[in-house]
This record gives structure tokens, C-alpha cells and sequence, in this order.
């Protein structure tokens, strides 16, 4: 046996064993017990094979940084009267800062001393007039608007992770794509209409009280407070009506106290509700203003829509409520689920909508193998008739890059499209075409008057520059191709770059094994090529 061949025979041997190995799980519907000590991952089946949803999504990122001002606005607001400095008014200005009325000039030095300690990144312009009134203003600078950004994407990136995982969806591909999109892939989904609803809800929950001194038809609104509807359905006969209330501006309680939210079934009039829980401050919030507004209407607004305003007959303690209008089970489970994954930090907008159903997908899956099974067995027949004997081994070899490709893949637990399968049947292509280069080359060194064994050493010498060219050259595309490339294009990336490395170690080195086993000796006359 030639000198280093038994090592090269063993590396090929483990890599089978451990494509097969990793096959297992995708190959075999029901494993044993104990198989679980091995390796489980298995191949996935992408949206354009099994069926499915793909979305993408934009995220309102400055709704994000609006939303952070107006939390700054009732901090403030809060902070201004605990320390008795007097305000008209406190509001979001723009899309960037936010204003402080003041009613006299006194008060100023203290107030800017103040937005200066308390918040030392935003930059705070001068004091100006307005309406009489003296004014300054507090802009978030760039870096700090950025950064909000970034983080509204992040979070509205788990939101969606979380109610999809409450939505029961089988191995969702959910990732942040470029500088405010979410790439939402659910493979095998029934109800595509009602996850598209789940994701892209806001789910804004907000408690606020109903202002019943101004009448919803009174010519202005006053700047603290704002006219919402709730949304009611006649039983009967399916009409909707809108009752129109003023609610005061600021919320008094938000979902961000809620723990838990479940669905409960109404035993007075079989009616389904949602069942909120409250944390520790929740509870006392809610404590605190059903004890001071006894009497008084509360709404209870999910998006900026009253889905009921009722009236606080009681203090209620112990933290827990409860969601009532006119839901169906679906609905009222739909809306415990996005209050449980928590509230959109920003809206989110739908760009790119791709539904595919799983007849298509089978049929893609069809398709995909017919044209594979036929690359195959023309490239199979042609090698043996044009390359005779070698090249059979060139097919053993072909068949080796398959098997180490599909064995890859299921290691990473990778998705397979359908691009993934057309760079499968490119390897097949890729895999000869090597072959088929260092063949001529042997075939040029046999016509020189060369033995076999020497032929065979200088052809595989000869063509490895150009192999190693071709292949990196392919890699260098490959790696563009997923670096830019989105979904699909990126499978396909990741199974051409997998199978160009493959292609080389069976190319160079499992092909020539073969032959190094037949010619080692020197004494075979005559090479079957």
C-alpha cells in the first residue's frame, strides 16, 4: 500500500460514517430511545417546499424615538410638580424634542438646572417667547436617537419571536435584516391572515380615565386630554356602532405591569373575556386609582381603540382585571397572547407579503428531484462512455460529494429550498468537471509515453492550480451572495460554498485514492481512460 494512503482512506471512511450519522434524524421519521445521546438536528424543508409565509417588515423606528420624548414629557411633568415649579404645559414637539412652558421667567433657572441633571445627553436650547409664555425646549441628540432605534428593531424583534412561540408555529426563522426590517419565515402555517394580524399588532394596552366634564361633541378638546371610540356590535343584527368618550391624555396604567393574560369564559352570559394579572407596582397603580375614582368611568384603550369604559363601583386591590367586548374565543386568545409577549415598541409595517401553499411546495419538491435524479444519470452515462473506468470512479466520487454535502447541511441543521437544491445539482455538474480536468490531463501525459503511475501523479499535479482557482473564485462569489443576498439567495450561497470545499477534498484526494490503489505497484500497463 502506498506511503499516506491509510490515512486518506480512514478520513473518507469518518466522513461517510458521520454524513450518515447526521442523515439519520432527517432520513428517519421515528428514532430510537436511545439515539438521543446522537446528534438530532435534521435538514428543514424551506417556505418554498413545504409551504408557508414569508414576510418582511418595517419598524417605525421613530414612532420609538417620539415614544421615549412622551415618556420624557410625564417624567417631567411628575418631577416639575414634586418640586413645585409651576408649568402651563409640557409636550412632545416635533419628532425630537420636547417643550417646557413656563409661566414665568423665576422658575426658569431652577427648571434648566434641572433638565441639565436630569437628563445630561439631550441638548437644551435657550429660552424663547411663546404666547407670551417663557419657553425652552429638550432635543434628543442623534447618537442617543440611534440608539433607540436600534433598540426599538431588537425589541420588536423579540415581540414578534414571543407571540409567535405562544402562536404555536413549528420552527420559525425570525431575523433582523438591514438597518429596521424583521425577515419573518413560517414554514407549514394553517392560518397565514390570522399570524400576520398577531405579528403586526401594536398591542399598546393603556388605562386611562374618562374625562365626563367635556362632552365628546364640545367644540375643543382641551391639549391634556383626546377623543377615542369604542366599538360595539349589535348581536343581532352584525352593526357597528361607535360611541365616542374624552379620556385624559396621560396614561395612568400600561401593559408593561402585566404578568399574565388568559382567556375566561363570562358564566353570566357565556360570553369570553381576557383575565389580567398585574406585577407588584401594577397592583398598586390599580389599587391607587380605583380607590380615588370610585364612581368614575375607567377605559380601557388597546391601540388606540376603547375596547370598554366602565364604571369603578369599588376600590380593587390584588392586581387583577379583566378585558370584556364583543370577542370570539380566536379573538380573545389572540389578544392574551400579544399581551403576554408584550407591546411593539414602535408600529410595525408589512413590505413584503409571499404566501406559498404546501401543493406548490410538493410540487417544487418534485420538480427539484426530477432535475437532480436527471443530472445525475446523464452525467453518470456520459462519464462512463467518455472516461470508461475512471470514469466510474469519477461517479464514486460524485455520489461521495452528495452524501457529504446532505451530511453537512443536517449537521447545521440548515433549510433547504429550492435554490439550495439547484446548487446541489451545480455540485454534481462541479464535482466532474473537476475530474474531468485532471483526466485530460492524465490523458496528455499518457500520450507523451508516460507509465500510468507517472501520468496519473502529473496530471492531478498539473490541474490542481487550476481546480484551486476555479473553487476559490466560486467561494468569493459565494460569500457576496450571502452577504447581500436575503432568504433563498442565501441558502443557495451556503449550500455552493459547502459544496465547493467538499468538491475539493473528494476531487483531489477521494478520487485519487482510487486510482492510487490500482497503479501504486507500477506494473499496470494500460489505464482505462
Amino acid at each position: 500500500m502506498p506511503k499516506g494512503i491509510g490515512w486518506r482512506i480512514g478520513l473518507i471512511g469518518i466522513f461517510v460514517l458521520l454524513s450518515f450519522l447526521y442523515l439519520t434524524p432527517t432520513l428517519v421519521s421515528k428514532l430510537p430511545s436511545w439515539w438521543s445521546v446522537l446528534p438530532k438536528d435534521k435538514i428543514h424543508l424551506g417556505l418554498d417546499l413545504q409551504g408557508g409565509t414569508h414576510l418582511v417588515l418595517e419598524v417605525d423606528t421613530q414612532k420609538a424615538v417620539e415614544g421615549t420624548l412622551d415618556i420624557v414629557a410625564t417624567d417631567l411633568e411628575d418631577t416639575l410638580t414634586g418640586k413645585n415649579l409651576h408649568f402651563k404645559r409640557i409636550s412632545r414637539t416635533g419628532s425630537d424634542a420636547v417643550t417646557v412652558v413656563l409661566y414665568e421667567k423665576g422658575t426658569a433657572d431652577a427648571v434648566q438646572k434641572l433638565l441639565k441633571d436630569k437628563y445630561p445627553t439631550y441638548e437644551q436650547s435657550p429660552l424663547h417667547d411663546e404666547g407670551g409664555f417663557v419657553a425652552l425646549s429638550l432635543r434628543v441628540n442623534e447618537k442617543d436617537a440611534q440608539d433607540r432605534k436600534d433598540k426599538a428593531v431588537q425589541q420588536a424583534l423579540e415581540t414578534i419571536r414571543n407571540r409567535i412561540d405562544q402562536f404555536g408555529v413549528s420552527e420559525p426563522i425570525i431575523q433582523r435584516e438591514g438597518i429596521n426590517h424583521i425577515v419573518v419565515q413560517l414554514p407549514g402555517i394553517k392560518d397565514p391572515q390570522r399570524a400576520i394580524e398577531l405579528i403586526g399588532r401594536t398591542a399598546r394596552l393603556e388605562f386611562k380615565m374618562v374625562r365626563e366634564d367635556i362632552p365628546p361633541s364640545a367644540v375643543t378638546i382641551p391639549d391634556d386630554a383626546e377623543i377615542m371610540k369604542e366599538k360595539s356590535v349589535d348581536a343581532a343584527t352584525g352593526a357597528v356602532s361607535e360611541v365616542p368618550y374624552v379620556l385624559q391624555k396621560k396614561s395612568l396604567i400600561t401593559g408593561d405591569l402585566l404578568t399574565d393574560a388568559q382567556v375566561r369564559i363570562d358564566s353570566q352570559f357565556n360570553q369570553p373575556y381576557v383575565a389580567i394579572d398585574f406585577n407588584s407596582l401594577g397592583a398598586k397603580l390599580f389599587d391607587q386609582v380605583t380607590a380615588a375614582n370610585v364612581g368614575k368611568r375607567f377605559a380601557i384603550v388597546l391601540d388606540n381603540n376603547i375596547y370598554s369604559a366602565p364604571v369603578i363601583r369599588e376600590r380593587i386591590s390584588g392586581g387583577s382585571a379583566q378585558i370584556s367586548g364583543n370577542f370570539t374565543e380566536k379573538t380573545a386568545s389572540d389578544l392574551a397572547i400579544v399581551l403576554r409577549a408584550g407591546a411593539l415598541p414602535a408600529p410595525v409595517k408589512i413590505i413584503q407579503n409571499v404566501t406559498v401553499g404546501p401543493s406548490l411546495g410538493q410540487d417544487s419538491i418534485n420538480k427539484g428531484l426530477m432535475a437532480g435524479l436527471i443530472g445525475v444519470v446523464l452525467v453518470v452515462v456520459f462519464m462512463a462512455i467518455y472516461y470508461k473506468l475512471s470514469g466510474m470512479v469519477a461517479n464514486v466520487g460524485m455520489v461521495l460529494n452528495v452524501i457529504y454535502l446532505m451530511g453537512a447541511l443536517a449537521a447545521m441543521g440548515a433549510t433547504l429550498t429550492l435554490p439550495g437544491i439547484a446548487a446541489i445539482v451545480l455540485l454534481i455538474g462541479m464535482s466532474v468537471d473537476s475530474n474531468v480536468l485532471i483526466f485530460e490531463r492524465i490523458r496528455e501525459e499518457l500520450a507523451l509515453g508516460k507509465s500510468p503511475k507517472a501520468a496519473l501523479d502529473a496530471g492531478y499535479d498539473k490541474a490542481f492550480l487550476t481546480i484551486m482557482d476555479s473553487h476559490i473564485t466560486t467561494l468569493i462569489t459565494a460569500a457576496v451572495l450571502f452577504q447581500f443576498g436575503t432568504g433563498p439567495v442565501k441558502g443557495f450561497a451556503v449550500s455552493l460554498s459547502l459544496g465547493v470545499i467538499i468538491n475539493l477534498f473528494t476531487s483531489l484526494i477521494g478520487t485519487k485514492v482510487t486510482f492510487d490503489l490500482f497503479l501504486h505497484k507500477g506494473t499496470v500497463k494500460n489505464m482505462s481512460i
